[in-house]
């Protein structure tokens, strides 16, 4: 799977990989259809970011959950 390239199923994938990642409780709040493609990049970033780590703070994980919020559609 190449990531790099901008689509639905790249980022439907992400965005469950960060939310298992997190343990998201709410999962089903966040959908890749949320999601614009202009901000795909950003994205692709902040799941690169989750995957290098095995642990968060509380801190950290609401400051991850905030930004995947800030991702989102207008």
């Amino acid at each position: 799977m190449n990531l790099s390239v901008k689509s639905t199923e790249n980022a439907e994938y992400m965005i469950g990989e960060i939310k298992d990642r997190l343990r998201i409780v709410n999962a089903g709040a966040i959908k890749a259809s949320h999601f614009d493609e202009e901000m795909y990049e950003e994205l692709h970033d902040l799941y690169t970011m989750v995957m290098k780590r095995e642990n968060f703070s509380p801190s950290e994980m609401q400051a991850i959950a905030e930004e995947l919020g800030n991702l989102r559609k207008g």
